[in-house]
């Protein structure tokens, strides 16, 4: 049974490793939570190493840029893996072709101008227009705050009939900008697949973003097994679901994505019951991360 706690003290101590979500534990895309930063850093006080491990379709520069900005202290994490960074790899690596539509806004245009230096002898990405792509890397609507996956139900069934692959930079459907729900990659990658398309997904709940993250931190020198890390996320199918197919312990924060249903002292009962009906099973829950 998941147990409820308090603070993340009261448990994070059996830990060496931390995976801890971005958007909706640690800020809700617009300001950071004071008690998480202070939870993080307390975690790392203690001798432990966090990894701010985020669903962006973006490469960790470009959410170090953002987190700098929000006032993010930098003793509260060691290293960023990000799901764009996993989904640049397997795009530099010719997963979707080497001519591909970019189905995303302007400020994920990283992916193809910040290469790694490891992959930099891999041949050329190009990106072309829609009717003559290989493949697509999608990392959300073009206007995240007006469109939906549905305005792109003509364009998927054309480029289901030509057979191109879809790369998914980000698994999440939704998240929360401040008090709006806006549509992410997952989402149009959901109708995709479901429409009979090739989607790849490199984040949370996939494999790629966890061996990403066990190759940036050996390369700090930092080895672990999975039962000394602890991950924290408020997305059910993507953070926990993650975290329970690696073998890693989880805290659910239920404050985040699932606020309505929670409410602001979530009913032990009621949890266990969804989270049976999810079959996904948390070690720890709490309503914020503090």
């Amino acid at each position: 049974m998941t147990r409820i706690i308090e603070t993340m003290a009261e448990v994070g101590g059996q830990y060496d490793i931390l995976y801890c979500d971005l958007w909706g534990c640690l800020h809700n895309g617009l300001k950071l939570y004071p008690d998480a930063v202070a939870a993080l850093q307390e975690f790392r006080a203690r001798g432990g190493a966090v990894v701010l491990m985020t669903n962006a379709p973006r490469t960790h520069h470009a959410v170090e840029r953002r987190l700098e900005k929000m006032g993010l202290p930098r003793d509260a994490w060691d290293v960023i893996v990000a799901s764009g960074d996993a989904t640049q790899e397997a795009m530099l690596m010719g997963a979707a072709g080497r001519k591909l539509w970019h189905l995303g806004p302007e400020k994920d245009d990283d992916l193809f101008t910040r290469i790694p230096e490891e992959l930099a002898d891999q041949p050329t990405i190009e990106r072309v227009d829609y009717d003559t792509a290989e493949g697509i890397i999608c990392t959300g609507p073009f206007d995240e705050m007006t469109e939906t996956p549905e305005d792109y139900r003509g364009r998927f069934l054309s480029a289901k009939t030509r057979g191109l692959t879809m790369l998914s930079a980000n698994p999440d459907l939704v998240v929360d900008l401040g008090d709006r729900r806006i549509y992410c990659a997952g989402a149009l990658a959901q109708l995709y697949a479901e429409m009979g398309g090739e989607v790849l997904s490199f984040g949370k709940p996939h494999p790629p973003i966890y061996d990403l993250a066990r190759r940036r931190l050996g390369a700090m020198g930092i080895t672990y097994s999975n039962d000394n890390v602890f991950a924290v996320g408020d997305g059910i199918s993507t953070d926990i679901a993650g975290a329970q197919a690696e073998g890693v312990d989880a805290l659910f924060l239920t404050g985040g994505l699932e606020a309505e249903r929670f409410g602001a002292d979530p009913d032990p009962a009621a949890l266990t019951d969804w989270l049976e009906a999810q079959q996904i099973y948390p070690r720890y829950a709490m309503r914020y991360l503090r």
